[in-house]
């Protein structure tokens, strides 16, 4: 079967379209840490999502989740530069990233000779045109291998595909560790720029980001947005995998949720204790964690009988908080308003 007959059959068949897409939040439907932020070099709005700048002197960004979105999507992710970088030198870059678990890619073979192409696929728009970098990084090998799309028209939904070969030398460590680091760079200095990565190698600055030739920090307002981010085995991309709102939310929760900082009581409890005892309390996660998260208690909750609460532990599967009781015998009740939340962050 030729493969073009190899990818009709596949669109026709609506069971063996399920399941292919290895991004969690592709569409970008979840921001459960907010929905903008001036912050950056970590998570801070879509979950899955992290931004990520090295050496600059002035450059400040806003990323958020925007509702400007190709047909078929409600959200995307979205970079504005509010202040540009006043000169792009050879050890600078601006980039998002998304990380890959593990334990989530062994159906890639690597490290064997068996070793399966990937495609990895996403609508792209921009302010600014002209070539653009992506990078994969393997943790465990410390190898990387990457590849370019064009932005043909300004501020014009555009669906970009780029296939990477499998690395038959190293293998992707069967835990629950970092898999694959995929990086789409959105500006970059010459020192990254200099060597082809279009196969799997040990990892050089050089290569990072072989081909980008577009700097969106050099002005005020020059912004990106992506989402239908997603990775597929295969040398051909097949349409967009769209997945519920509620799938897409447990799944993210493997790596971060929070409780509470709401109006509407959704962290609410109520005990009985002995005057001046402390109550605590350990609940289950909506879902398994990637691994024992952080643990953050932040804000003030309501309180009724009892001290403000502190958080104890977190395991993988639950976690435990304190507080003291007031001098009295009797009901102790704790509530959570726009104010006191607990987090519990995994991310990788």
């Amino acid at each position: 079967m030729s493969k073009a007959a190899e990818l009709a059959a596949l669109i026709g068949s609506q069971s063996a379209l399920s399941n292919r897409n290895l991004i969690i939040n592709g569409a970008m439907q979840v921001a459960q840490r907010g929905t903008s932020s001036t912050s950056r070099d970590n998570y801070f709005t879509v979950d899955r999502i992290k931004s990520n700048a090295n050496n600059t002197d002035n450059l400040v960004i806003t990323s958020s989740q925007s509702t400007t979105s190709p047909d078929g999507f409600s959200s995307s992710y979205k970079v504005n530069v509010d202040t540009a970088e006043s000169a792009l030198a050879s050890d600078e870059n601006l980039k998002i990233m998304y990380i890959i678990e593990a334990q989530d890619l062994q159906l890639l073979d690597y490290g064997s000779s068996n070793a399966k192409t990937a495609t990895l696929s996403f609508y792209v728009r921009s302010s600014t045109t002209g070539t653009y970098a992506v990078s994969i990084y393997a943790s465990d090998s410390n190898t990387q291998i990457g590849g370019t799309y064009t932005i043909n028209s300004a501020n014009t939904w555009e669906r970009k595909s780029i296939t990477f070969v499998g690395n038959t030398a190293n293998a992707i460590t069967n835990d629950n560790g970092a898999g694959l680091q995929i990086e789409w760079f959105l500006a970059a200095g010459s020192d990254l720029t200099g060597t082809v990565n279009t196969s799997w190698a040990t990892f050089a600055l050089g290569r990072y980001a072989n081909g980008q030739a577009v700097n969106l920090m050099s002005a005020v307002n020059n912004n990106w947005h992506i989402t239908g981010i997603q990775l597929e085995i295969g040398s051909q991309s097949t349409p967009f995998e769209h997945r519920s709102f509620g799938d897409e939310l447990a799944a993210c929760q493997r790596y971060y949720y929070e409780t509470g900082a709401t109006a509407a009581n959704d962290f609410a409890q109520k005990g009985y204790q002995a005057a001046s005892q402390y109550a605590s309390n350990t609940l289950p996660h909506p879902t398994s964690m990637r691994s024992a998260p952080t643990l953050t208690k932040s804000g003030t909750f309501s309180v009724s009988g009892i001290g403000q609460p502190t958080a104890v532990a977190a395991s993988v599967t639950n976690f435990v908080w304190q507080a003291q009781k007031d001098g009295n015998t009797g009901v102790w009740g704790i509530f959570s308003n726009s104010s006191g939340k607990f987090t519990l962050d995994a991310e990788l």
